[in-house]
């Protein structure tokens, strides 16, 4: 029994030993020091991504908002260099070599060039000779001009002027009426009924004629 009772007295002295040794250090100890509980830990680092789930994977989003343009990208390297084209079409105001050779027969008044081939044709088919060089029937519009044509040709052409379109009123072919006339007496008489061209003769007169007859074709082009 006196053992015993000697263990647990001791026990009972111990604990209240440790108890007032406790209560006296908090006491005594400085604030940051005592060993009061402390705060929770901060978060580890992030860990690896794990593995995709097994389980079906979720719909797709809506699209987000379009972002804004980028700046322009610097400019690109030059590409190849092409063919070379094809000529133009003559401007009417030269002509080419081989037009020269075909006119062989010219002369230049004022602001206007007058150019035979020496050939005799239908009106028609002087008009579409003419065109092809940009040009159009010889007209004199002033005595000055009508000695030029007369010149060139050196026996009756056609000049650009008809009657097509209202019988006894001559026109230009490229429009408005005559400013100039050197009618030979007697003339424009329209004779049987069908004569709505109008040709220069040697003498420099004119004379109305039928415009599917031949005469020398002359065209004018601007100088």
């Amino acid at each position: 029994y006196s053992f015993f009772a000697s263990f647990f007295l001791i026990l009972a002295f111990k604990k209240y030993a440790d108890k007032e040794a406790l209560s006296e250090a908090q006491r005594t100890c400085p604030v940051v020091t005592c060993a009061l509980p402390g705060r929770d830990g901060r978060d580890g680092l992030k860990g690896e991504k794990g593995e995709p789930g097994q389980g079906l994977r979720g719909l797709q989003g809506p699209p987000g908002k379009v972002g804004p343009p980028g700046n322009t990208g610097a400019p690109g390297a030059p590409g190849l260099k092409g063919h070379k084209g094809d000529r133009g079409d003559s401007s009417g105001k030269e002509l080419t070599p081989a037009q020269l050779q075909t006119f062989s027969l010219g002369k230049k008044t004022g602001k206007k060039l007058y150019v035979s081939n020496g050939e005799k044709m239908s009106f028609s088919k002087v008009k579409a000779l003419c065109a092809e060089l940009q040009a159009t029937v010889a007209t004199p519009k002033s005595a000055e001009e009508n000695k030029a044509i007369q010149d060139v040709a050196k026996e009756e052409a056609f000049l650009g002027i008809t009657d097509k379109v209202t019988e006894g009123h001559f026109m230009y072919v490229t429009g408005g009426s005559l400013v100039y006339s050197n009618w030979r007496k007697n003339e424009p008489n329209n004779h049987g009924s069908g004569e709505d061209c109008v040709i220069l003769l040697q003498d420099g007169f004119w004379n109305d004629i039928s415009c599917e007859s031949s005469f020398l074709a002359v065209c004018e082009l601007p100088a």
